[in-house]
């Protein structure tokens, strides 16, 4: 299963900087705690804007700061494709205080991804998140003890009885972590219900691999809660 599973393993100008200077940061090599903290630090930029707004364009819904657009860091514009995203969005720069930090950005962070990767890499997008599919985590099991086999099955069952039910892909359960192949049938009948909308596409597989499992992120996408991920993500890093 581990060889077959390892993928688990100017004002505009600083609007650009900042998360140019994280995004470089984030790509070293892992250090002492201490000293990437301090780092990190010195990257962040000062607040320099009193208003944020969401305006409705072209681009669909985009942040502003001071009546200037958000641009991500290739360039393109920080537009959400319905205004309560965008709102999300707006709202993490409003509560930004003395310093602008991104790393407690998440939806902001999520949303420059999406505009400047997944949508011009959809293809290899679904295909990163069929991979999941082959060895889904909701699919392995524990045998013990008791209380963590109980709060697998009271979590990750309703997500194998709607892919039944929603997708036809039946999917089968094993205990412990040996690798079993899923029927192709099911792998393909799950992999048809991957969205193509870049923005559902792109949360699918933050989820997925946040969680390990596709099948988390295609439900949690579905139902449309992050209630519904918060609980599942729970069981996965159970003790």
């Amino acid at each position: 299963m581990a060889n077959r599973c390892n993928h688990r393993l100017s004002e505009s100008n600083g609007m650009r900087d900042v998360f140019e200077e994280i995004f470089a940061l984030e790509g070293l090599e892992p250090v002492d705690p201490t000293a990437a903290a301090r780092r990190h630090m010195r990257a962040l930029k000062r607040r320099f804007y009193d208003e944020v707004t969401v305006r409705d364009g072209p681009a669909g819904f985009a942040v502003a700061l001071d009546g200037r657009p958000i641009r991500t860091p290739a360039r393109h514009a920080l537009a959400a494709p319905c205004r309560p995203l965008g709102e999300a969005i707006a709202a993490e720069w409003r509560a930004q205080t003395e310093f602008i930090d991104p790393a407690a950005m998440a939806m902001t962070r999520l949303a420059n991804t999406i505009i400047d990767g997944v949508a011009a890499a959809r293809d290899d997008v679904a295909g990163d998140i069929v991979k999941y599919l082959g060895c889904d985590l909701v699919c392995y099991r524990a045998a013990t003890p008791q209380g963590l086999v109980a709060r697998q099955s009271l979590q990750w069952d309703p997500i194998l009885a709607w892919a039944k039910a929603a997708l036809g892909a039946e999917f089968t359960t094993v205990r412990g972590i040996a690798h079993f192949q899923q029927p192709d049938q099911t792998i393909a009948r799950a992999s048809a219900a991957i969205p193509r909308d870049p923005w559902r596409l792109g949360a699918v597989h933050a989820v997925t691999t946040l969680t390990g499992s596709a099948l988390i992120g295609r439900r949690g996408q579905s139902a449309g809660g992050d209630r519904f991920v918060n609980e599942r993500i729970k069981v996965c890093h159970a003790p």
